[in-house]
């Protein structure tokens, strides 16, 4: 089973980052209307997109990705899963107009402060460590660029895309690509369906199986609890 996923989960926690919150991305007046717009929710959108975050860590079965894509334990493999699902976040939430686009801001920066810390936790060398967060940094962007093109095409260009980024090349099963388009496009279709302001609000999303035991069972999720501060 999926040692190092487990072990990982444990030591991580939403605990540790939440104190930080009100230091990420500070926003100034002097950055214009953008900046007065949400220096009211600013801290709420943090906390939100900590949450977002935290959902594509805590709630994805990286153990049914590793069985099925026949991905191996490692930690490269688990940025590959964590960055394919934060970017389904980004592009749900740049619908959002300007606080969507600010809370997109915020998940990435949570996203390789979370990578930095895990790689502590490992025990890598910190000058390798630096290294390896240079190469994931261009990788990331390269996934983000090749998966954005691919989700606006038709089936074959998504599926290239994730061959080149989220298999890196090597997958010469087309069932796992198959498998994964289909997951991308009803997950898109899922996120699609859940309410802007709530997410905005709460930060929260759920994830569909990576196989459906039921396909019919892919339904417009309920609308999150939250008080009146949003939280």
């Amino acid at each position: 089973m999926a040692l190092l996923v487990r072990v990982l989960r444990k030591r991580i926690s939403i605990s540790q980052w939440v104190p930080v919150c009100s230091r990420l991305v500070p926003v100034s007046a002097t950055q214009g209307q953008w900046g007065r717009a949400l220096s009211g929710t600013s801290q709420k959108i943090k906390i939100a997109a900590l949450r977002m975050y935290t959902s594509c860590v805590k709630k994805t079965d990286f153990e049914e990705f590793f069985l099925r894509c026949q991905m191996p334990d490692t930690f490269n493999s688990w940025f590959l899963i964590t960055l394919l699902h934060v970017w389904m976040c980004l592009v749900r939430m740049k619908q959002e107009g300007r606080s969507g686009k600010y809370m997109c801001r915020i998940i990435v920066h949570f996203m390789w402060e979370d990578v930095e810390q895990r790689g502590r936790i490992m025990g890598v060398n910190p000058y390798i460590l630096k290294k390896n967060m240079m190469v994931m940094t261009n990788n990331f962007y390269a996934a983000i660029l090749g998966y954005d093109e691919g989700i606006l095409s038709d089936d074959h260009g998504l599926a290239a895309a994730l061959w080149r980024s989220f298999f890196n090349q090597k997958c010469e099963d087309p069932r796992q690509l198959e498998l994964l388009v289909e997951y991308v496009r009803k997950q898109i279709q899922y996120l699609d369906s859940m309410n802007g302001e709530d997410l905005l609000l709460t930060g929260e999303v759920s994830w569909r199986p990576l196989v459906e035991k039921n396909p019919q069972s892919i339904l417009k999720p309920h609308s999150p609890v939250y008080n009146d501060e949003g939280l």
